[in-house]
């Protein structure tokens, strides 16, 4: 498979990302109330009012976090990072989630732009160390920066493979045909060296911690790892997707990313 330039690697603990603060103009303040006393004896000066101003107050700041996102989870989003698609299930357990993509807007901050759309996740839900076969989601955030799929490109701005390797047959845990699951797939920088096609099968962290996680078309039931969502949903997320926003997922159950 070709090379190509691509996303950094998977984000590491401890990564911190400074917010940013933005403040505007908002309407001027009232009018200062009438003295309520009568100036001291031979002082012919009105009483005291209010401290002058400039007759501006500031407006609400814009959300420095993503909605639904706690001051940890945020720390791993990259500062230059304006579009983040945010996965969350219900609990740790939960193989359904609720997918938002939202972008950093510089004077409203973190709004929503895509969706909600219903998701899938893993079997058995969701988990901070994720192995191989445990069929579970990983928790975290990660870089999206390839794509790919066995049909042509739907006019995704992130590179995209079409190859013949992502066919896919059989059935999932529900007895649901898997055909046409990997039609469109987005790769997850979760074990992985990104710039590759999703096909790629090197694991930096070992095999042992699974790879091959990526965000493709819902199938009817629960996943081994991947993300799911439905047919029209993805395309239209590959559409959305920029390189120059340097985009991740944030992705885990609600209790985990409010922390």
């Amino acid at each position: 498979m070709p090379v190509r330039k691509g996303a950094p690697a998977l984000l590491s603990a401890g990564t911190l990302c400074a917010a940013l603060l933005l403040t505007a103009c908002a309407s001027p303040a009232p009018p200062a109330p009438a003295p309520t006393s009568a100036p001291a004896s031979g002082d012919s000066r009105p009483a005291p009012g209010p401290p002058a101003g400039d007759g501006l107050a500031s407006a609400p700041a814009p959300a420095r976090r993503i909605p639904g996102v706690g001051p940890g989870t945020q720390a791993h989003v990259p500062d230059a990072t304006t579009q983040a698609f945010v996965v969350t299930g219900a609990d740790a357990d939960s193989n359904t989630a609720t997918a938002t993509l939202y972008r950093r807007d510089p004077a409203r901050g973190w709004t929503e732009v895509a969706g909600p759309w219903p998701a899938r996740n893993a079997l058995q839900g969701w988990t901070s160390d994720h192995t191989a076969g445990d069929l579970r989601s990983p928790i975290g955030v990660f870089r999206l920066g390839d794509a790919g799929g066995r049909l042509p490109d739907p006019g995704a701005r992130l590179p995209y493979d079409q190859d013949e390797e992502f066919d896919i047959s059989g059935t999932g845990f529900m007895g649901e045909p898997l055909g046409g699951s990997f039609d469109h797939v987005i790769a997850i920088d979760y074990n992985r060296v990104p710039g590759r096609t999703p096909l790629d099968k090197e694991r930096p962290l070992g095999d042992e911690k699974g790879g091959g996680v990526w965000i493709h078309v819902d199938h009817g039931g629960p996943t081994q790892a991947c993300v799911a969502l439905e047919r029209e949903a993805l395309r239209e997320l590959l559409r959305a997707l920029d390189p120059a926003a340097e985009p991740v997922v944030v992705m885990g159950p609600a209790s985990e990313l409010a922390r």
